[in-house]
């Protein structure tokens, strides 16, 4: 990913516009009973298309891949948005379907744009998702491993820290059971 797109599109200042395409940076690994010993992995990046979501496109890509049930697969997902409602029940179902495939999800900006979001979040949730929003790490990681920064070392913008912290509370107090 150029480095513009990825400040341009993962910056988590809430006074910065809202973006128009989510950005989803992945990986996969193929683990071998050990979950801290992956056999294989897979790490890329896509976006939302005109007419389907970036969370969406990924799984269009699982069904390419042979995911075989008795191996276990763990997908990170580094996204610039958190799933909308309607993807989030998607990706809800797609793992109830699929046990043996576990996701965590880091998101730079909770998207608020549709009703619903939060029973969204929620059923993520539920599914085993284990969902928290970006931080300085997780951003440097992106910039390490799926842009190509020319070497050049991950500059925070103002104020990073203290965005993730206010949208992560934000993000705790929809996750916590009513």
């Amino acid at each position: 990913m150029d480095r513009n797109t990825f400040i341009y599109n993962f910056t988590n200042d809430p006074s910065v516009g809202r973006r128009q395409k989510t950005y989803l940076c992945y990986e996969v690994q193929l683990l071998n009973g050990n979950p801290r010993v992956p056999l294989s992995s897979i790490r890329n990046f896509l976006h939302s298309q005109l007419c389907r979501h970036a969370e969406l496109c990924f799984l269009d890509l699982t069904s390419f891949w042979q995911l075989y049930p008795w191996h276990h697969y763990r997908v990170t997902w580094f996204l610039s948005w958190s799933p909308c409602p309607d993807c989030a029940r998607e990706v809800a179902a797609f793992l109830w379907r699929n046990r043996h495939v576990s996701l965590s999800i880091f998101a730079a900006r909770i998207y608020t744009y549709h009703k619903g979001y939060e029973e969204g979040l929620r059923s993520l949730r539920d599914a085993g998702v284990h969902l928290v929003i970006m931080t300085y790490r997780e951003f440097e990681y992106c910039w390490r491993a799926f842009v190509d920064n020319q070497l050049l070392p991950f500059r925070p913008w103002n104020s990073l820290e203290e965005n993730s912290q206010v949208i992560s509370r934000r993000l705790q107090g929809i996750l916590q059971d009513r």
